[in-house]
């Protein structure tokens, strides 16, 4: 339960301003492209510090980790809520992102250490179904509290939940801790490579040349990184994790599969709207449609990858996923809101379908000792899969502003269709 609350909470505030950014943009007399900067700040954090996070947890142990999450998320939130301007709010979500990440990183080596084997699949399924049922609820939870309450309230409300889930630390399990001395160089070089990989991936379509600049750096530092890695024994970047094939082919669809699914959650709203000629308020309900079907499916799956192979059960997601976007493309404006449900279900359908048994594989075959790391990793693959599927669609507005939308559809179609091929591989590789 301790688990399922931090991790709530984690994924809720990734969302839950984002309703509320046009009121708090009035009030803090900001322009609504600064206050982007409230979400930005918060997912930008994380990305860079999950990595270093995660090699730090299995250094000092994950329950201290786990508790200074808890209070850095606290006092953060309580600092959001008590800030009279955008500079001050920004870096109260800064600090909130770093308590996030600190309890982040912890998930997936927390689940492969309280189920046992036999029964991850399931564990990682109601992880699955909590992210799937938050990431609805958390733009609901934010207009509810902002039809009663006043915008700080949407940061306040963290703090007696973060008090409650500080009682239930001791529950957690007592992870072995690795003798290794934490390498800052490394942590500042990760940091480094993802910030210059995400910023210039983000500015390709408006500033070519500098993005490419930096997307240049970023792969030569890049490059020192993987090679300081492979020197160390559990290195910060978990390179030898990588050498671990079945875990190899899972980071790899995993981030095509997440690269998808963002890329069509920023793509859709814009082509409902635009091309479909439905209003805010239908596209809204629409957009629910793929994770309660990620999340109804995630139960099912979880019980059928403790039983069938990972890289069949992945594939079928995967091609799942596909499917239901092709069908979004290809139905007419005139379609009814029934048949757009009907996509939006079987493409989270797929989605749920491809995640549990992936990331069940990914855990399953990283050494016990070696949990952080592999929870860490799975973690900064699915973040940075979002992003990169989110810069996908800013490409595809650049490329065509009146098709824009249904570029970015295509190109998540085809982010799906590499993660099925990856899984089509892995089945002929190793089909475990």
């Amino acid at each position: 339960m301790t688990l399922i609350v931090a991790m709530s909470l984690a994924v809720l505030d990734s969302t839950i301003a984002n309703v509320a950014l046009p009121t708090i943009s009035a009030d803090l007399r900001t322009t609504p492209a600064a206050s982007v900067w409230i979400v930005n700040a918060y997912n930008l954090t994380i990305v860079l510090t999950l990595l270093p996070f995660s090699a730090l947890a299995e250094r000092i142990g994950f329950k201290r980790m786990f508790a200074a999450g808890l209070v850095i998320f606290m006092l953060a939130s309580l600092a959001g809520a008590l800030s009279s301007t955008l500079l001050t709010l920004t870096l109260a979500r800064i600090l909130q992102g770093v308590g996030a990440a600190a309890l982040m990183c912890l998930f997936g080596g927390l689940v492969r250490n309280i189920y046992p084997l036999a029964m991850l699949g399931r564990g990682i399924s109601v992880n699955a179904m909590v992210v799937g049922v938050m990431s609805v609820l958390g733009p609901t939870l934010g207009a509810a509290i902002l039809s009663i309450a006043s915008w700080p309230w949407i940061f306040a409300v963290n703090v007696p939940i973060c008090v409650i889930a500080m009682f239930g630390v001791r529950a957690l399990p007592d992870v072995p801790t690795i003798e290794r001395r934490f390498d800052w160089a490394s942590a500042a070089l990760s940091m480094i490579v993802f910030a210059l990989c995400i910023i210039g991936i983000d500015h390709l379509p408006t500033d070519t040349v500098n993005a490419l600049a930096m997307l240049a750096v970023a792969a030569a530092a890049g490059v020192v990184l993987v090679r300081r890695a492979s020197r160390q024994d559990a290195p910060l970047v978990p390179v030898d994790l990588l050498r671990i094939r079945p875990l190899a082919y899972a980071v790899m669809a995993s981030a095509w599969s997440f690269a998808a699914q963002m890329a069509s959650f920023v793509a859709l709203p814009f082509y409902f709207q635009q091309t479909m000629g439905r209003d805010h308020i239908a596209t809204g309900l629409l957009m629910g449609a793929w994770p309660i079907g990620a999340a109804l499916m995630a139960p099912l799956a979880g019980r059928l990858s403790d039983r069938h192979s990972a890289a069949v059960l992945s594939a079928i997601g995967a091609g799942g996923m596909a499917f239901g976007l092709a069908w979004l493309v290809l139905l007419p404006p005139s379609a009814s809101n029934g048949w757009i449900v009907a996509g939006m279900l079987w493409s989270g359908i797929g989605f749920g379908f491809f995640q549990t048994p992936n990331n069940r594989a990914m855990l399953s075959a990283a050494p016990r000792r070696r949990s952080g790391a592999a929870g860490g990793l799975q973690a900064t693959t699915r973040v940075f899969g979002q992003t990169f599927g989110t810069a996908l669609v800013a490409i595809g507005f650049g490329l065509s502003v009146a098709h824009g939308p249904a570029v970015g559809l295509c190109m998540a179609i085809v982010c799906a269709l590499l993660a099925l091929a990856v899984n089509t591989v892995r089945i002929k590789v190793n089909p475990t």
